[in-house]
């Protein structure tokens, strides 16, 4: 019986996403300027406009009252993130069947959350939001942004999960490229080997003779 790879074979390849419903980044700020920390998480999509990011700054940082100063490091921030999604883009991932654990474990104001469960990988219509949802409604939590953080943690792990996923598929295609120049190169090793075999002295002497016997 053969042994199948963890992540599948190349009719499970599709391209670098997030295996969700909607392809978003998960975005994590967490800068401190002169004593003041902002910290934040959210969704941005990669789709959109870079111009837009620096709008996104101007307006976290008037609605919060933070220094001007926050603008440059948050813009930055979030474009150097978008920037290191968007260089996996076009990129082959392995799906498959695969289901894969998340492990929640966060404290949000008062909610301390810890949990674990699997999550189907190739379910392109999964909605980590509605989950969220659905999980602190059975929980009966009621803080509204504990929520957006169970979302956020579960996109940060299918994300890096993703990204591993590329690295598989890069690895595999190099071990198919290895494999196929080693068999190339032991079928001319063997060509040439059997020819001598076969003409032993031909290589030294033009009249297919022993030199011993001229």
């Amino acid at each position: 019986m053969k042994s199948h790879s963890a992540w599948g074979t190349s009719k499970n390849l599709v391209k670098f996403r997030i295996p969700t419903s909607d392809n978003l980044v998960p975005i994590r700020l967490d800068i401190e300027i002169d004593g003041q920390r902002f910290r934040d998480a959210f969704t941005w999509n990669p789709s959109d406009p870079d111009s837009e990011v620096v709008v996104f700054a101007k307006r976290t940082v008037k609605d919060l009252k933070l220094p001007p100063a926050f603008v440059t490091q948050i813009a930055q921030s979030i474009q150097t993130q978008l920037t290191e999604f968007r260089s996996y883009e076009g990129q082959d991932m392995y799906i498959g069947e695969r289901v894969v654990p998340i492990k929640l474990d966060l404290r949000v104001n008062h909610t301390i959350i810890k949990d674990h469960f699997l999550w189907e990988l190739n379910n392109f219509e999964s909605d980590p939001e509605e989950f969220a949802r659905s999980f602190c409604k059975d929980m009966g939590i009621e803080d509204p942004e504990v929520g957006p953080a169970i979302a956020i943690a579960i996109r940060e792990q299918l994300y890096e999960i993703a990204v591993q996923s590329v690295t598989s598929a890069k690895e595999s295609r190099l071990s198919k490229k290895g494999r196929r120049a080693g068999e190339i190169f032991s079928a001319r090793y063997f060509n040439i080997g059997f020819k001598l075999l076969c003409y032993p002295f031909h290589l030294g002497n033009k009249k297919n003779e022993h030199p011993w016997n001229r």
